[in-house]
Parts: structure tokens; sequence; C-alpha cells
């Protein structure tokens, strides 16, 4: 008898929980939102199949919660800031002419009628990357009960993988295969680190970096530079004026502003090979082969985020184990408009 009103008066409660939440989400009134769902439960729970309603709400809530927590993680970091284009997704496909192109200005124009200018870009549709997660199980009990420390740690773990992922992609997509005219990428002249061949960043590097995006025309506001964890050790060893603004910023995602450009840290920068050619995502560094850092034109370059769904496998289905299946899938994209506005400092190597 115990046990039925305590799984009654749980039940009760956690559909007046979960009513409420997708009230609020709805823009209603939660008290509404809560006896709605207990007379959901009340009208239809015995007519419906063990764990239907309550597995269906559950993936609406944690859908729900992972969405709130990749957009949270990507607060102050170096991703935060650049132009938002997700609302030009469809079926998590974005067309690059809807983007937008930037024609090009007459200054102090005599001749009339001012030419045409066709945007010769074709429209190329993208899909948005996709990222996945591995599958993580959970008893029946965990996923049932009213236990929101196991929802917070599944979904922690779930959006922290995702959103390394998804940082990961984007430095990739950011730097340039191989040097070009219109795509720098250059190598640090410091000193040798004696242990990997390595040649240290100096503060001259980084006048170098400005420059290149000087002769590329790119305009001297809104530079972002992303700075490889050696390249911030380098420079803490030798710009004192960037050690301080280290210490005084190094729990935040941003370090500060010098050289012209607003200055982040990040640990999963692209590797690049010893003839200057971009590794692929996720490659292994072989003998003096290093992370790069890079600097970029936040108008150059767009971000956009498509759907966000949960996968889920009851425990009804898998009688030996009795656990419930979750992973996610997540979409999101982040490149350049046109690739003219970047430049890539990769590490030199010397040999011992």
């Amino acid at each position: 008898m115990k046990k039925k009103t305590f799984m009654l008066l749980a039940a009760v409660l956690f559909n007046c929980l979960t009513g409420g939440m997708l009230a609020v989400a709805a823009g209603i009134s939660p008290v509404t939102g809560a006896v709605g769902m207990n007379a959901v439960a009340a009208l239809f729970g015995d007519a419906m199949p063990s764990g239907v309603l309550r597995a269906g709400v559950y993936k609406e809530i944690w859908t729900g919660e992972m969405v709130k927590a990749l957009r949270g993680l990507l607060e102050g970091t170096w991703l935060d800031g650049i132009p938002d284009s997700s609302s030009l997704v469809n079926n998590d496909v974005i067309h690059l002419v809807d983007v937008g192109v930037d024609p090009d200005v007459l200054v102090n124009n005599t001749t009339y009628p001012i030419p045409l200018q066709a945007l010769d870009d074709s429209d190329i549709a993208i899909e948005l990357d996709k990222f996945q997660t591995k599958v993580t199980p959970i008893t029946d009990d965990e996923l049932y009960a009213i236990s929101y420390d196991k929802m917070s740690r599944v979904k922690e773990s779930h959006s922290n993988a995702i959103n390394d992922a998804k940082f990961a992609k984007a430095a990739h997509a950011l730097c340039a295969s191989k040097n070009t005219t219109k795509t720098p990428v250059l190598v640090t002249t410091g000193e040798r680190v004696e242990e990997t061949g390595r040649l240290r960043l100096t503060p001259s590097d980084l006048v170098r970096m400005k420059a290149s995006l000087d002769d590329l025309k790119v305009p001297a506001d809104r530079r972002r530079l992303v700075l490889c964890s050696d390249h911030v050790n380098d420079l803490l060893m030798a710009d004192q004026k960037f050690k301080e603004q280290y210490n005084i910023n190094q729990t935040e995602g941003k370090i500060g502003r010098l050289y012209g450009f607003d200055i982040y840290e990040f640990g999963n920068n692209p590797l690049y090979d010893t003839s200057g050619n971009k590794k692929t995502v996720g490659a292994t560094a072989e003998t003096g082969e290093f992370q790069c850092s890079f600097a970029f034109y936040t108008h150059r370059v767009f971000k956009a985020t498509g759907s966000t769904k949960m996968y889920y496998s009851a425990a009804e289905t898998d009688p030996e184990y009795q656990r419930n299946k979750i992973n996610f899938r997540h979409y999101f994209i982040c490149m350049f408009k046109k690739a003219d506005a970047g430049v890539v400092m990769t590490s030199g190597y010397k040999a011992e």
C-alpha cells in the first residue's frame, strides 16, 4: 500500500513538473500544463502501452535541455559573436547564396547608369555537419525515477562531447588547406624548443599575421585570433603585456585585445605537416607536426545550428540487461563566406 501511494505521488509530481515545463516552453501557464498533463495521464494512461507517455515526455525534456546546454557552451568562446545564420537552415541544409555575398562598392562614382553586378556564386546547398554521440546505457529505474542528477550528468556528458567536436571541426574549417595568396599560411620564426624541434611564436610573428590581413584589405575591427596552447606559452615567455592580460582573463575564453586582435585560446587547433598542408580533423601529430594558430575576420564567417534529436530505446526491448539506451544527434556548421579574410600561423620545425 505504501509503495503504491509513493508511486502515485511520484507520478503526480512528475506529471506536474513535466507539464509545467512544457507549458512554459509553449508560452502558457505552468499551472495549466501541470493540470493538463495529469488529466492526460488519468484519461489515457491505461489505454497506452506502459511507459509510452513518460518516455515521450522525457525525450522532449532531455532534448530541450541538450539544446539549452549547447547554446550556453558557445557563450564567451571564440565562436561567440560570429554572425548566426541558423534562421536560414532548412532540414539541416543551408544555401550559401542566402548567407550573403558582398557586392563591389563604387567610390565617388561619376558614371551612370551604375553598372549591374551579378552575384555569380551559384546556389550551393551545404549540409550542416552531423555530430552524433555514442550510446549511453541507463537502467529502467534510473530513467523513470525522478532523478535530475542523473539527467544532468548524462546531458552534461553528451553536450560536452558534442561541443568539443563542434569546436574542433569549426577550427579546422577556418584554417586554410595550404598557403596561397588569398589564404596565407605563415611559419613561426622563434627559437628552437630543444625537446621537440618546434620554433616558438614571437611577437613579431603576430605582427606578420596582422600585416597579412592588412594586405588582404581586411577591416581592422572584428579581427579574431585563436591561439593554440603552444603559442600561448611562447607569448607568456616573451611578451609581458600578453602575460598580464592572460593572468587577468585566464578563467575566461577571451585573453584580451593585442596587436589588433581579440585573442582567444583553444586547445584543439588543426595540425599542419612539415610541407605546410593541413591534416584531417582528429589526425595524430607526427614528428615535426604541431597545432597551428589562426586569425579571421568575424563578418566573413558564419555559423548555423540545425536540429538536435535524442535517440532512445526502451528497456522493454532489452530483456537481458533491462536497460534503456540514449544518444544524441546535433547539426552545426561554421565556415567562411569567402576564404579571403583569414591567416594561419604554423610552428616551424628544425631537426636536431
